[in-house]
């Protein structure tokens, strides 16, 4: 079965044409990073109207490299939520619009659906059960994902009370007067730096609660910076560590705990943060010596793409489920 998924939830225009839910033919994504860089952020309405210029290029594109026309193709999958509204209306239409031409059955997929079977993708996945880590820019995630009927199932263990964090890492980079992103400068400067330089505060690290917090760490960084001044060079290394620290160490913590609680001896990590070098590097090592296994995508894999989507969506295609042409975005869709 040839799926092709498009992913348009925030300021990545993405599609992608893969096979059996196991093989991309091909993965075309159009980041807005330099559109958003200036405002340190995602702007929604720029989003919005980056999509519409650039969706059905990309779509071309990712048909093309695979080889294969539109008629070609089994079916389409789409992000219908959560996510930026006017983004993710963008390519629900385009879906649609693409589904009725072609007359191709259509499905609709939820984002975090896509991250956690990003891993589906790899030469090696996990069989089922696996406990899924998700984290980005919007989401910090427990799941505990099964197989029932041909279906996955998925369990919420824990999710974040307040900041993301990927929303952390950002925000933090911000303050620090970091280019966005924001994640990927403090993982290349904490490279460089002690994690144990200063100790940032580990909220709601007491055993049995799997659920996250990052507000009181982001406020711990900027108290920190009203007291110290803004560092350069080794001093601003050793921050990065040790802000990261704080994050990793909760985040590989509390997947633990969960995946003991849950008797499920497979951690798959997945979503943008899980491109973050420390975040792999720490949660596979503690994994190990728990005796589990931590699965990990490929770094393209981690950040929104359609590929994704496309390997999430073969299951419902598969399974007889379909969208109407009445489907619309849900920016708060839940799993």
């Amino acid at each position: 079965m040839r799926v092709l998924g498009l992913e348009t939830s925030c300021d990545e225009t993405a599609a992608a044409v893969v096979v059996d839910g196991r093989r991309p033919l091909s993965d075309v994504i159009a980041s807005q990073i330099d559109v958003h860089r200036r405002w340190g952020g995602v702007v929604p309405e720029l989003a919005s109207r980056n999509h519409l210029v650039q969706l059905l290029p990309v779509v071309d594109e990712a048909l093309s490299r695979a080889g294969v026309t539109l008629d070609q193709i089994d079916g389409i999958a789409v992000t219908a939520g959560p996510g930026l509204a006017g983004a993710l209306l963008v390519g629900v239409q385009a879906a649609k619009a693409l589904a009725w031409s072609a007359q191709k059955p259509l499905v609709a997929v939820h984002h975090l659906a896509g991250h956690l079977h990003a891993i589906r993708l790899a030469p090696d996945p996990p069989e089922f059960p696996f406990l899924g880590l998700v984290v980005s820019g919007g989401h910090t995630s427990l799941y505990a994902v099964t197989l029932a009927d041909g279906l996955p199932r998925y369990e919420l263990l824990g999710c974040t009370l307040d900041d993301a964090a990927g929303e952390a890492f950002d925000k933090v980079a911000k303050l620090l007067g970091l280019p966005y992103p924001g994640g990927i400068q403090i993982d290349r400067l904490a490279k460089g730096g002690d994690p144990a330089a200063w100790r940032f505060p580990r909220a709601l690290a007491h055993e049995g609660n799997l659920d996250f917090s990052f507000s009181g760490l982001k406020t711990a960084l900027r108290l920190h910076l009203e007291r110290h001044g803004r560092p350069e060079g080794q001093a601003l290394n050793d921050l990065c560590a040790s802000f990261q620290e704080a994050i990793v160490d909760v985040l590989a913590q509390k997947a633990l705990a969960a995946a003991r609680r849950e008797g499920i001896a497979r951690i798959v990590l997945c979503g943008g943060v899980a491109a973050n070098s420390r975040l792999r590097a720490v949660l596979t090592e503690r994994a190990g010596a728990a005796g589990m296994a931590v699965f990990l995508p490929a770094p393209k894999l981690c950040t929104d793409n359609g590929a994704m989507i496309a390997a999430a969506g073969t299951f419902l295609l598969e399974r007889g489920e379909r969208a109407g042409l009445d489907l619309n975005a849900d920016p708060a869709l839940r799993l």
